[in-house]
């Protein structure tokens, strides 16, 4: 059965189609209380179902607010979905979301998409990247937000502003402090650990997670201690269960059971990875802390159920979630920096084993 149309619920209530749209969606222009009942009693015989695009024009608002994470399924960005989506709901405005792969290309489209149907504002969670084969990405990415700025949209951005995006009005940074908080973190393992230390990091360029070991590095050599080792694998739990794999054979080299200096300290610059590396590391028949210490950085909601309780960087997802959405609602012009904090959270997996 087709949808019913405007034009037959005018002719239905005896007005123009322009009458009956002004009542139906939303328009500032408002007709008589008894012609506006008699639109919607004819819209309610007819089942009509209003046009949310053309309520957005008539409102200057479409009530949308567009998401952008690298993985819906990494507890991550399901947390700080979870945060957009209260602040979402306090503003009754509803979300859209686009999940891509982590590359810019894609959410220069996702972006695209979310203009196109007149979305008031967009957040968007995950690294930027300046890999190589990103350069052009990242171009068209900034200029795509830059458009949309420029057509009054209003960006948050979760991290670091985006490549090259040249607008600051309607442009907002949620920082967050990651190369400090490593730094602290380091700064806490080297007081507790006298072995060596070992980074597990996401692919080189990689924003986040190249702030996070230049963090670890600097804690550790504030306190005194050699640099550590960087291995570098993708930044997801398979990339760092591929790196438990190839590091298990240097910890068994190291002396399976040892107390010693010999005992290695790792940390995984985001807590899947750190689960995956932990797996790895089970399936090798080590065990954690007595074999290898390891630590994580976000805190994500899945460590309540890991065993031993992971050591981490706590940071406040859903608040981050919140934060964003609301910066990105922000009607102040310029771009505004919106910073978040986190702290250092210290649990069994990186304590010194019983003899």
């Amino acid at each position: 059965m087709a949808a019913s149309t405007l034009t037959e619920v005018a002719r239905l209530a005896g007005v123009s189609p322009a009458t009956a749209s002004r009542v139906l969606n939303g328009s500032a222009r408002k007709p008589g209380s008894d012609i506006a009942e008699r639109v919607r009693r004819a819209a309610d015989s007819l089942g009509y179902i209003p046009n949310a695009q053309a309520q957005g024009l008539a409102k200057s608002s479409s009530g949308l607010i567009g998401l952008i994470v690298h993985d819906i399924a990494d507890p991550y960005f399901a947390a700080i979905a979870r945060g957009v989506q209260e602040e979402a709901r306090l503003q009754h405005r509803m979300v859209l979301l686009a999940t891509t792969t982590g590359g810019p290309q894609e959410e220069r489209e996702a972006v695209a998409a979310f203009a196109a149907r007149r979305a008031d504002s967009i957040v968007i969670a995950g690294s930027r990247s300046a890999k190589p084969g990103d350069e052009e990405a990242n171009t068209e990415l900034a200029a795509e937000l830059d458009r949309y700025c420029r057509n009054g949209g209003q960006v948050a951005v979760v991290g670091h502003p985006v490549v090259g995006a040249a607008n600051t009005e309607g442009y907002h940074v949620v920082k967050v402090p990651n190369e400090d908080l490593a730094a602290a973190l380091a700064a806490e393992l080297a007081r507790k650990h006298q072995g060596e230390f070992l980074i597990i990091g996401g692919p080189e360029g990689l924003f986040t997670s190249d702030d996070r070991i230049r963090g670890f590095q600097r804690g550790l050599a504030d306190a005194g201690r050699t640099a550590a080792e960087v291995l570098h694998y993708p930044f997801n739990r398979s990339g760092g269960y591929e790196a438990g794999t190839a590091v298990a054979q240097r910890i068994k080299d190291a002396h399976v059971g040892s107390n010693g200096p010999a005992r290695l300290c790792i940390f995984a610059v985001n807590d899947v990875m750190a689960i995956g590396m932990a797996g790895a590391l089970r399936s090798a028949g080590l065990r954690i802390p007595r074999d290898a210490a390891i630590a994580g950085f976000d805190d994500i909601e899945t460590l309540r159920d890991f065993r031993p309780e992971l050591s981490t960087v706590h940071l406040p997802l859903e608040e981050i979630g919140r934060v964003a959405t609301r910066g990105a609602g922000s009607t102040l012009n310029g771009q505004g920096t919106l910073a978040v904090d986190g702290q250092v959270t210290l649990r069994r997996s990186t304590e010194t084993p019983l003899p």
